[in-house]
């Protein structure tokens, strides 16, 4: 049967790097201006340098600034920031991430989750996204540290909802249970790409394991709105990005998110395309016709984009459990792999 939508009835591409229905496909090895669609205004108001000093005051990281996110300008003017925890050095080097990798120096520090609650606090925040660099070095990946953080913004601030954003654990699903019992109110873990460019993008991960993350998630706890991301522009085909998102919605992801990778410097896999914005668009479409609950999706798009706002709506139409979830058994035997 045909497909209602214009990015799944173009013909086969025949190389990857040449997935387009439209947009700016890249020559190997040349950088090209970004297109209109991406210029975004650089922050500087009142809210951002206040954001700027709590930060700072409390000793604390934000994905929006180790990452360098195109929208900090505008989250932080609305009072809106990710906190990244268990330090600034990650033991990966996945090559799209702009974080500092390498050997942490020590432990976590266990003053941490105090100091993010009572920052948040300070910025009157009632939504909070926590994420992390991966700590491969530790026996749990730092999940201790996510729960106590969990509770600790509930402690200094009952009525805030608390998303989480989670590393992949090095399939150590006791450590997944940890932070599920501690009960966010949303959690991500993001698969970044399609499953043929993970070696090269993703580095240290496993495709079948973060799904395999995602589906545990759900039947750990199947009334927690599970979530998970996608950038394009990689080199991936849409066939691949449609195979993918079908793949993450059948382990019962809730909401999905769709942004443009863009090249944080000239040591990071380079841009192989800009999608259009009317190709996010069809993506959005589609991803509501698979089922999800909510999809953002957009050249600007990142994980914590309008988070508040993919939670509530998630929510709205999870008023039961996917029954096939219920059947699955919630908790197995750790995984190395």
């Amino acid at each position: 049967m045909a497909s209602p939508f214009h990015i799944l009835n173009t013909p086969p591409v025949t190389s990857p790097t040449c997935a387009s229905s439209g947009g700016t496909v890249l020559e190997a090895g040349r950088s090209s201006p970004k297109p209109p669609w991406l210029k975004v205004r650089i922050g500087s108001g009142p809210n951002y340098q206040e954001l700027k000093r709590i930060m700072r005051t409390y000793n604390l990281h934000t994905v929006c600034e180790s990452a360098r996110c195109p929208n900090q300008g505008e989250c932080w003017e609305h009072r809106t920031a990710t906190f990244m925890i268990l330090g600034n050095i990650c033991t990966r080097a996945c090559g799209f991430c702009a974080v500092p990798s390498g050997r942490p120096l020590g432990a976590p520090d266990p003053d941490e989750p105090r100091r993010v609650a009572e920052a948040a606090a300070r910025m009157g925040l009632r939504y909070v996204v926590v994420t992390s660099v991966n700590r491969d070095d530790q026996p749990d990946g730092g999940a201790e540290i996510f729960a106590r953080t969990i509770q600790e913004i509930r402690r200094h601030i009952p009525a805030c909802k608390v998303e989480v954003l989670i590393p992949d654990f090095r399939g150590v699903w006791s450590a997944l249970e940890t932070v599920v019992r501690a009960q966010p109110d949303v959690l991500n873990h993001n698969t970044e790409t399609v499953p043929r460019l993970y070696r090269r993008v993703r580095k240290g991960a496993l495709y079948e394991r973060s799904l395999e993350l995602l589906r545990r998630a759900k039947q750990m706890a199947p009334t927690m709105p599970t979530k998970s991301g996608l950038m394009l522009g990689l080199g991936e085909t849409q066939e691949e990005v449609r195979a993918t998102m079908e793949e993450l919605r059948a382990q019962g992801v809730d909401i999905l998110t769709l942004g443009q990778y863009l090249q944080p410097t000239l040591e990071h896999l380079p841009v192989v395309r800009f999608v259009p914005p009317e190709e996010f668009a069809e993506y959005k479409q589609l991803g509501l016709a698979m089922g999800f609950r909510h999809v953002e999706s957009g050249p600007l798009v990142r994980s914590s984009y309008h988070a508040h706002e993919q939670e509530a709506a998630a929510h709205t139409s999870l008023a039961e459990p996917t029954a096939a979830f219920l059947r699955q058994p919630a908790f197995g035997t750790d995984s190395t792999n």
